[in-house]
């Protein structure tokens, strides 16, 4: 039997038991919770790295044009006093297009004409005067001096009865110059001058897109300019018309480089078609060689870190975040080029990258996800 006393003196240890027994669930009942908070899986958007192909596909576009095209001018100048053709008219050999004032032309004739009667006349007065010369001399009354002299100025009659002749020609060709006639059959494409505009000679006045071969110019840059050669085939595409697809042939390759846009001019011939318009949009498609073992990633998907260009990877088995260090070739309008440090099969996170993190677990799409988001540009 324990004492009043002796109970009295134990009271506080067995107070002090139970709240230390308390506290001891609570404890256990947090953690208990604590162990129930399930791990955050993060959903993640990604792409699948594809396995490099032995070709890729380089595409430009450009516009249609007529082979040749000749900006017409006149051979004088002058004040346009008519002009015969509008944008769009179809144009024959010999059609007049344009008139310039012919008023000091036809003068200049006059003048030329009337030097040439005048060179006739002169010419029938040495003649005159050369054969007067030959009688004395046949009769011995004149000395050869003055024959020789006659012959002389004979035969000086003439020449400048040519050259006076030669001018009026010329007159006569300055005053048809007033007229600008088209040469070949083809389209007026441009009006560069209009009436009442004095034009110098050879001054453009009318372009004419001419019938035959049209071709499209594109423009290439240096990187891809060595995979252009005159005579390589390349396909022809439409924005007119998606289903209108046309074998060209590289015609002409610019051997120099525009200083302002530092690419190439590539001419690519078409083949004669109806459907084919000028001015149409086209897109030039070559297939070249794959000599660089790219992999193309979209930029979203590039990430840094340490000063070094980095991407997210995801590990199928585990499905956990991994970065890995990569060399970047170029960037393009649409992507970034990867050189090293990828592999075909890898799967790379595409969205989100500054949200990751080593060994975070994530949740890999579907395989009809994935494959919707797999990456196919060709490299």
């Amino acid at each position: 039997m324990f004492s009043l006393k002796t109970l009295s003196h134990r009271m506080p240890s067995v107070i002090r038991l139970a709240v230390v027994s308390a506290i001891g669930l609570g404890v256990a009942a947090c953690s208990e919770e604590k162990a129930e908070v399930k791990q955050v899986v993060r959903p993640v958007k990604v792409v699948e790295i594809a396995k490099a192909g032995d070709s890729r596909k380089l595409d430009y576009s450009g516009s249609v044009k007529a082979r040749t095209e000749m900006n017409l001018g006149f051979r004088v100048a002058g004040k346009i006093t008519e002009r015969l053709v509008d944008i769009g008219d179809r144009v024959t050999p010999g059609d007049v297009l344009a008139r310039v004032d012919s008023t000091d032309y036809q003068l200049a004739v006059k003048t030329a004409e009337a030097n040439l009667a005048a060179a006739e006349r002169a010419v029938e007065t040495a003649d005159l005067a050369n054969r007067r010369a030959e009688q004395l001399f046949d009769k011995n009354v004149a000395p050869k001096s003055q024959l020789e002299q006659a012959a002389l100025s004979h035969d000086q009659a003439i020449s400048q009865r040519d050259a006076a002749l030669s001018a009026l020609d010329q007159a006569k060709n300055q005053v048809s110059y007033t007229e600008l006639k088209a040469g070949q059959n083809g389209i007026v494409t441009a009006i560069n001058a209009d009436i009442g505009q004095v034009v110098g000679s050879g001054a453009a006045v009318v372009t004419v897109a001419v019938d035959g071969e049209k071709e499209v110019q594109v423009a290439v840059p240096e990187s891809d300019i060595a995979e252009f050669r005159p005579g390589k085939t390349v396909k022809a595409s439409f924005w007119a018309d998606d289903k209108l697809i046309l074998d060209g042939k590289v015609r002409e390759v610019s051997g120099s480089a525009d200083q302002q846009s530092r690419t190439f001019a590539v001419r690519v011939s078409l083949p004669n078609d109806p459907q084919v318009l000028l001015g149409m949009t086209a897109t030039i498609e070559a297939d070249v060689s794959n000599a660089n073992s790219y992999v193309s990633i979209p930029l979203s998907a590039l990430a840094e870190k340490d000063g070094k260009q980095m991407v997210w990877t995801v590990d199928r088995d585990t499905a956990t975040v991994h970065g890995r260090d990569i060399k970047v070739a170029d960037f393009t309008g649409d992507g970034v080029h990867v050189s090293e440090g990828l592999d075909t099969g890898d799967l790379v996170i595409s969205a989100g990258t500054q949200f990751m993190s080593e060994n975070l677990k994530v949740r890999v799409p579907n395989q009809q996800s994935a494959l919707a988001d797999t990456d196919q540009t060709v490299r």
